[in-house]
């Protein structure tokens, strides 16, 4: 058992805990990082299966990311784009495939006019509201009460722009099902990323990825911090002692807190939780966390998806004048993208089959399972999909110490409710993590962005401290 004394621990080693600890070193305190995987990264890793290499985790950069892109350049770390060459792919509500050109589904102008309208009153949302506060806007609690599923169909009676627009939020982002989350939070995913519309645009949201894989940004981190980040280390225990002032009492070497794990106890000033909220539960806090952070974190989950990936021996689909790129929101595999590797003449696709999908997905058998969802994805790209080389799903509902993807988000009413409390931090615990983002909410950029700002926010106090009178 390891014994450390540090300014700073640190539990969890993805994108966020390991930018926070880089910022922390960079400011002259010590730190150690405490991961209870056998690899750093969280919920971004990327793999070799079965000879390919697969982005099982997060991989997509787009250009609002700026501390992302900033961070990568710095490690030395190159992108390239997404392939999107061609016609995509539409399978409407009655079922037909259309191949199709531009930014909007090809659908009927009754159907076309509502998703317009829709998008414009999410943008406006979006834009008005922001993704900082959401919680104080005055129609906060209005918004954060109506399911966005009613939402939608309370601002339009065109049951196909409703799945479509939902799709967007619900499927491709928050992994829930439209009715489990609020309108706010639906806001709050489109005002993260600048708008409603950049989520829509699929050559925007998902414009580049990093040539080698996104793992990458946290193994070079994590290589700078050398023995301080301690693996195969999952924290059971946090002590921290209040004092009657409201803040916390020091022991004579000024420590503040005892985090224990299976292979360090490590005595430090400050403690940051970098992992999601559904996690949090799992460490036992002595004495325990306020009742408002109890409550607070029972309301916040994780959805669910299965990320699928087929390689092929060639990316077949661009000889037929495709993409690659399929959407389909009544389809069981909704989405579907081109996702091969940099330089590789074999092709790749990724798909994903989200919430209730991935629910009847897991009550078959591996075999049937895989045969559904390449029945699917053939429906979009035609039969030479049915067999891939190599085939694989990411499921992170399954994952000990994530359960869940893509990130948490809050049950209906909830955001309103709790997050002006998400950031505060309990004492010498602080909480950091991509689901308490602004921008870059649930992608590395907000898990980045949100480890630079409790870095600062934890620097500050140990300043004032610091100048504090005995």
């Amino acid at each position: 058992m390891l014994e450390l004394d540090r300014d700073v621990v640190i539990v969890g080693a993805g994108p966020a805990g390991l930018t926070a600890a880089r910022e922390l070193k960079k400011a002259g305190l010590s730190v150690a990082v405490l991961e209870a995987r056998d690899r750093v990264g969280g919920r971004t890793w990327t793999e070799t299966i079965d000879g390919a290499m697969l982005e099982i985790g997060g991989q997509w950069v787009s250009p609002d990311q700026t501390e992302l892109l900033a961070l990568l350049d710095e490690l030395g770390l190159q992108t390239y784009p997404r392939y999107r060459d061609g016609e995509s792919v539409y399978i409407g509500s009655d079922g037909q495939r259309t191949r199709y050109t531009g930014d909007g589904f090809p659908v009927g102008e009754t159907t076309a006019a509502e998703m317009e309208k829709l998008t414009a009153l999410l943008d406006s949302l979006a834009a008005e509201i922001g993704p900082a506060e959401p919680w104080a806007h005055p129609r906060a609690r209005e918004l954060d009460t109506i399911s966005f599923h009613h939402w939608l169909r309370e601002n339009s009676s065109d049951e196909e722009a409703c799945n479509n627009i939902g799709l967007f939020i619900a499927g491709g982002m928050l992994t829930k099902p439209a009715h489990a989350f609020s309108a706010l939070q639906a806001v709050l995913m489109a005002a993260s990323a600048g708008s409603f519309s950049h989520l829509t645009d699929e050559d925007f949201i998902l414009d580049k990825r990093v040539i080698g894989g996104m793992q990458q940004l946290s193994l070079l981190l994590a290589a700078e911090l050398g023995d301080d980040v301690v693996l195969d280390s999952p924290v059971r225990t946090i002590n921290w002692a209040p004092s009657s002032a409201g803040g916390t009492e020091e022991n004579s070497a000024g420590h503040r807190v005892t985090a224990v794990s299976e292979r360090a106890t490590v005595n430090a000033r400050f403690v940051i939780m970098a992992v999601p909220p559904n996690l949090y539960s799992r460490v036992s806090f002595n004495p325990p966390l306020p009742r408002r952070q109890h409550q607070m974190h029972q309301h916040q989950s994780l959805g669910l998806v299965i990320k699928v990936h087929a390689v092929y021996s060639s990316p077949f689909w661009r000889g037929d004048g495709l993409s690659g790129t399929c959407f389909g929101a009544g389809a069981l595999v909704q989405e579907v993208y081109d996702n091969t590797n940099h330089e590789d003449p074999r092709g790749t696709l990724v798909g994903f089959v989200s919430d209730e999908k991935a629910d009847a997905m897991f009550e078959l058998s591996a075999e049937d399972r895989r045969r559904a969802i390449l029945d699917s994805i053939a429906g979009f790209l035609g039969d030479k999909a049915l067999e891939p080389e190599v085939y694989y799903e990411s499921d992170w509902g399954s994952e000990e110490w994530t359960r869940g993807a893509y990130a948490a988000s809050y049950d209906l009413g909830g955001l309103h409710r709790y997050g002006k409390d998400q950031h505060a931090p309990v004492g010498p615990i602080y909480w950091s993590c991509s689901d308490l983002a602004a921008e870059g909410y649930q992608h590395v950029d907000g898990a980045v962005r949100m480890g630079r700002q409790t870095a600062a926010r934890i620097v500050a106090a140990a300043d004032r401290a610091a100048v504090a009178p005995n």
